[in-house]
């Protein structure tokens, strides 16, 4: 009697975090294979804009496995129309593979929202549940994956494998933010990357320079955290708002303001990765300094990928820590990144009140409020920041 894994999912596109986690998980139970299985339509979640068709996820997952042992490739579930649903799926497999143990493998998402599936005690009764956790996942979401654990026992007799795998952590969604980027090699099989790009698959080959406004703000949005996205729609809103009053040009303030943190979901050493990537010119200490980064990574994306004029990279650029002699359009976005009305904090009302009062007095009262704020969790200023407030304190006109 064979020991079957089966692994279902968009596969868009398959990573070597999905391998490495069906090796170990191989391995971990004894499996005689595990089977792939690309979803044609997955019931669970839309797939992302832009992403190629079921075959030819099928393909790439194909190339993905290549050379790997025990594993294969099904397109059960391209051959049947409608939602790819896992249970239809396990009825499939259960006529093909007979009195064969089947596992259903599946990750900490799609495990916390099992019970929520489409004939969920069907499914149990077909296969062995088996969750692909993180090695070094936290206390809260351990317990949270032990308490679900029992309640798919106590609903469906059946009692789950919780494996903690020490494998890669990356998503399919962060595969393609970097391969946007161009520094998505480490995490594709070779043919893998060789694909996409041979073919332009994930949009690796369009061309996003001065895109419309609203073009921009989709593509660039769409690169962010869900929960960073107000803040880059605040930001523009209100740099745009901060143009009107003092002068600066509104189509700039606006796109600046859209591309500001373009590159901030990048964790550390995706940021510093990208700037090897583009050979750009940072400080050693920005270059350890990862907030800072951002700043850096995101003019050059507005540079080289979205065409911007050298105004709107700029501001950008300068976004984080000020500078000396600071452009008005600089300062709008240096002082819309600080006060846009998603922050709450202590002491942003009367930053606001500043900005709408006096620019100047606004940006370096941000700039005093970051330092501040410096001082008291003991790290170290940008020198860029000390030259601002000295030329600020210098060279501003009292209103």
């Amino acid at each position: 009697m064979a020991r079957i894994g089966i692994y279902g999912g968009s596969f868009n596109p398959p990573h070597l975090g999905h391998v490495l986690a069906a090796k170990k998980t191989r391995e971990l139970l004894g499996l005689d294979q595990i089977i792939f299985v690309p979803a044609a339509i997955p019931p669970h979640k839309a797939v992302a804009d832009g992403s190629p068709d079921g075959q030819i996820r099928y393909e790439l997952t194909k190339l993905a496995i290549s050379g790997e042992e025990g594993m294969s490739v099904s397109r059960i579930e391209l051959d049947r129309t409608g939602p790819s649903y896992t249970v239809d799926t396990l009825r499939e497999l259960r006529e093909c593979y007979g009195q064969d143990e089947l596992y259903l493998l599946m990750g900490t998402d799609m495990f916390l929202s099992f019970p929520d599936w489409r004939r969920p005690g069907e499914i149990a009764s077909m296969a062995k549940i088996v969750c692909m956790a993180r090695a070094k996942a936290d206390d809260a979401l351990t317990a949270q994956l032990q308490a679900q654990a029992a309640v798919i026992e106590r609903a469906f007799g059946t009692a789950p494998i919780v494996l903690q795998n020490d494998c890669l952590e990356i998503s399919s969604t962060e595969v393609r933010r970097l391969l946007f980027f161009g520094i998505a090699d480490e995490l594709l099989h070779p043919a893998v990357l060789d694909r996409i790009e041979r073919d332009g698959l994930y949009g690796v080959q369009d061309d996003y320079r001065n895109l419309p406004f609203a073009e921009l703000s989709r593509v660039s949005l769409g690169l962010h955290k869900q929960k960073r996205r107000a803040h880059a729609q605040g930001v523009s809103d209100t740099a745009v708002l901060l143009a009107k009053k003092y002068g600066a040009d509104e189509c700039d303030a606006a796109r600046a303001g859209i591309l500001h943190d373009v590159t901030k979901a990048l964790d550390a050493g995706q940021q510093r990765k990208l700037v090897d990537h583009w050979q750009l010119p940072v400080s050693a200490f920005e270059y350890e300094q990862a907030k800072l980064l951002h700043a850096k990574t995101g003019a050059a994306a507005a540079a080289c990928i979205f065409g911007e004029n050298v105004a709107v990279v700029s501001a950008i650029d300068y976004h984080t820590t000020g500078r000396a002699d600071m452009t008005l359009l600089e300062k709008i976005i240096y002082i819309a990144d600080y006060m846009e009305p998603n922050r709450d904090f202590p002491g942003v009302e009367r930053l606001r009140e500043a900005v709408w009062r006096d620019l100047d007095e606004g940006v370096l009262l941000g700039i005093d409020m970051t330092l501040e704020q410096l001082r008291l969790k003991g790290q170290p200023a940008c020198n860029d920041s000390l030259a601002a407030r000295q030329w600020l304190l210098t060279h501003r006109k009292e209103p």
